[in-house]
């Protein structure tokens, strides 16, 4: 059953679901900054396997938010890129990190 068809219809638990995983979130941070090959994005992201990191980029794709694009040379060559629903993202993403930021300062300051 395709990735779409199981998204939730709660348009809050929608986006989390698309967003939701332990990688999404760091893929698309480091495709904001523009086109990756999948080479650097496993440099860029500590500690993620290449496996888990292609079966996120696919549900990404199948998403909408990351396009992938195949070049037909040898060795293969594909790059990875924000889609414009994808860079419509950026400010939730960049939301969720300044809140981020702020908790683990308020945790500091209850220490």
């Amino acid at each position: 059953m395709p990735v779409i068809k199981r998204l939730p219809m709660v348009p809050a638990e929608r986006t989390l679901k698309v967003l939701g995983g332990r990688w999404k979130v760091w893929v698309l941070y480091y495709l904001f900054e523009g086109t990756k090959r999948l080479s650097e994005l496993r440099r860029a992201i500590p500690g993620v396997s290449q496996k888990v990191l292609v079966q996120a980029l696919r549900e990404m794709e199948e998403h909408g938010i990351v396009h992938r694009e195949v070049f037909a040379q040898v060795p293969p060559r594909v790059d990875y890129s924000a889609t414009k629903m994808g860079l419509s993202l950026k400010p939730i993403v960049d939301a969720l990190c300044e809140w981020g930021r702020r908790h683990a300062a308020e945790l500091r300051d209850l220490a």
